[in-house]
């Protein structure tokens, strides 16, 4: 397979106008002997984390001959050094970037003469993310581009309804304590005390319907929590999404590079390899 270095434009708003920034993507491609497959797959990561902690993810998909791009989100600074000015327009645009992605994965393909054909009504599209990325792959379904893709899997990692009725890992002294040095890691814009409350508020509104979801979530994730997930797939379903949760032992949430054989393995079965 190869990996070409690509660019994911993010628009952000700067003293009241609107800037264009770019993050820092890789594209992986399959081999030249690798089967063809019309599926093509869009990942990024977490808060205060970098697209290198999933890059198994999209390299275990391209071995089955899937094309996939992996961007880094603004403002985090262990992947691009690209500041995020207005938390208004991280929450407005970055689910964007998915479709802006796709942009670049098929400019990579041309400029390198790699013949691929991007038609939604044909392509079968897997969406998806670790945590942060994985809220965010979700709201980006509700986006036109992603809403053109007539077959279309969303893997959400790490991801799930906070508990309720205990103190949430959040909250304790310790993880209070570390995000005293995470929170160096991201733009000012997008501080934990900002960012935290916004995800929680967006998990409880999601507003999908008909959509094919693969939530991925350890037994030993202390941040999603012991039924974090199995919650967030009951809302799910009751407004009428197809959700699948699968609660593997090991895949605690610092470790998100884990979930790769799992999902390689629920895609082949779902025929998305075909």
């Amino acid at each position: 397979m190869k990996i070409f270095k690509a660019q994911v434009p993010f628009t952000d708003v700067y003293r009241g106008e609107e800037i264009i920034t770019q993050t820092n993507a890789l594209v992986i491609v399959p081999g030249e002997n690798a089967k063809k497959v019309n599926t093509i797959g869009l990942f990024t990561h977490g808060f205060t984390s970098h697209k290198a902690s999933i890059l198994n993810w999209p390299l275990r998909l391209a071995e089955d001959g899937i094309p996939c791009i992996l961007f880094d989100l603004p403002g985090h600074y262990l992947g691009t050094f690209s500041e995020v000015h207005s938390f208004e327009a991280f929450k407005e645009n970055a689910p964007l970037m998915f479709a802006t992605a796709i942009e670049s994965l098929k400019e990579v393909l041309g400029t390198n003469q790699i013949d691929f054909d991007c038609n939604p009504k044909e392509t079968k599209l897997i969406i998806g993310g670790h945590s942060l990325g994985a809220l965010l792959s979700l709201m980006a379904l509700e986006t036109d581009k992603i809403r053109e893709f007539s077959t279309k899997q969303c893997v959400a990692v790490g991801f799930g309804l906070p508990p309720q009725g205990v103190t949430h890992v959040f909250d304790t002294p310790f993880y209070r304590s570390t995000l005293k040095v995470r929170g160096q890691l991201v733009s000012p814009a997008l501080n934990p005390d900002i960012i935290f409350p916004w995800i929680k508020e967006e998990k409880e509104k999601l507003d999908l319907m008909g959509e094919d979801i693969y939530l991925l979530t350890g037994e030993d994730d202390v941040v999603v929590g012991k039924d974090g997930t199995e919650r967030l797939a009951a809302q799910l379903e009751s407004a009428g999404n197809r959700v699948v949760v699968e609660k593997p032992k090991k895949l605690g949430h610092h470790l998100p590079e884990n979930a790769a054989p799992h999902i390689r393995k629920y895609l082949r079965d779902l025929g998305f390899f075909n």
